[in-house]
């Protein structure tokens, strides 16, 4: 594939006729942001973006016979955009994403532009005063002993257990061993509803922890196997060492067995399965009434109530979404993007809807305050109310 200037020249022509693909915009919109040059052109681009917003009349004919609503989803970096195009680029820019309904259901697709790592996007959208603002890093740390260490997203800290040291530097913990003859103890660490946290094992393997789950496991390894359990949701890569397979032991249920590889698993108690996605390597998952392995961009599901497992071909981007920062659902109903909301937003939601045929599609920045979500939402056809840190769905049509 070319990367020469010609090519992403004609991406930008392509974008701005309204004919790029959402993989040619990915690669558009990274190629946009390796200058600082144009970033007063950015910024004019957001509030270009904001005004249609308000005021979706303004907005090109051309684009509105194709779009009911047009969404911007993030302006996280600078671009560089060639002066010639640039008033065609503002013209356009609203077409970036699109909210439309469609026979007797409603989707939203955000365009996957390049994704954004921080918490800028919360200064350019405008969150309210009293806004609920969405979740950071922050966990509390269970030492074998009891004692328990909050954890947060500035917190840089040095915790000695025994002879094992342990770092938290921002949103991340890494374990080091000094010595063989370290004792194993327990820890745990758990995450809660509003959180997000990462973790390095004493093997190397790293885990991301997902909002509201909860993992145990030892200061060392020793031993022929590598354990841990997990409660929640949590992405894993693991450290490859053929000789010390590594188990994952999920809310007393089952367990998934792996040599070294990167894979997703989603165990909450309130959704109706325990998923387990790989996304490179090979890995088992076992329970007592059978035992399943997986290929990558495959996915196990589990109904725990009755022991049945399904093997199935999936979308990994949309399953580890949560880890690049990002919801994405596929044909969802209202209550499954709710309890999503509900643990990244620490919210309680209450569903008055009476329409679970309706389903959404789309991915959404994680970075948004809940005000923001809810807009793009209510596009859709949803209407809610917020009252302090609960959240009513009013309907959905």
């Amino acid at each position: 594939m070319s990367t020469t200037p010609d090519h992403f020249d004609q991406l930008l022509r392509k974008y701005l006729d309204g004919n790029c693909t959402p993989e040619e915009v990915e690669q558009l919109y990274a190629w946009l942001q390796t200058s600082e040059a144009h970033k007063p052109l950015l910024q004019a681009m957001q509030q270009d973006f904001e005004a249609a917003l308000k005021t979706p009349a303004h907005l090109p004919a051309a684009t509105s016979d194709r779009m009911e609503t047009r969404l911007l989803q993030e302006i996280s970096q600078p671009a560089v955009v060639p002066m010639h195009a640039w008033r065609r680029y503002l013209r356009r820019v609203a077409a970036a994403a699109v909210v439309v309904a469609v026979a007797g259901s409603a989707a939203f697709y955000f365009t996957r532009l390049q994704k954004q790592k921080n918490a800028s996007l919360a200064a350019h959208t405008g969150a309210g005063k009293g806004d609920i603002l969405p979740g950071t890093n922050k966990a509390l740390l269970t030492l074998a002993n009891g004692q328990v260490v909050t954890l947060d997203s500035t917190g840089n800290q040095v915790i000695q257990q025994a002879n094992t040291t342990v770092h938290q530097h921002n949103g991340q913990l890494q374990y080091a061993v000094n010595g063989t003859d370290e004792p194993v103890a327990f820890n745990t660490l758990t995450v809660p509803r509003g959180g997000q946290f990462t973790i390095v094992l004493p093997d190397g393997s790293k885990v991301w922890l997902n909002a509201a789950s909860r993992l145990h496991y030892p200061t060392a390894f020793k031993g022929g196997v590598r354990e841990v359990e997990l409660e929640g949701q949590g992405y894993f890569e693991v450290a490859k060492d053929i000789a010390h397979p590594f188990t994952v032991k999920v809310n007393k249920t089952m367990e998934v067995q792996v040599l070294g590889t990167g894979f997703d698993i989603m165990a909450y108690p309130d959704e109706k399965t325990i998923s387990t996605t790989l996304v490179e390597g090979a890995v088992k998952v076992v329970n007592t009434h059978a035992a399943r392995s997986l290929k990558p961009g495959q996915q196990a599901l589990l109904d725990p109530a009755t022991g049945e497992f399904k093997v199935r071909p999936c979308d990994v981007d949309q399953a580890i979404a949560w880890k690049t920062g990002f919801f994405e659902f596929d044909n969802a109903d209202i209550s499954q993007i709710m309890r999503q909301l509900s643990r990244w937003y620490d919210i309680d939601v209450v569903n008055h809807s009476t329409a679970p045929g309706h389903l959404f599609g789309g991915r959404i920045s994680r970075n948004l305050p809940l005000s923001e979500i809810l807009k793009m939402l209510e596009a859709s056809g949803a209407r809610f109310n917020v009252d302090n840190h609960r959240l009513d769905v009013l309907s959905v049509q």
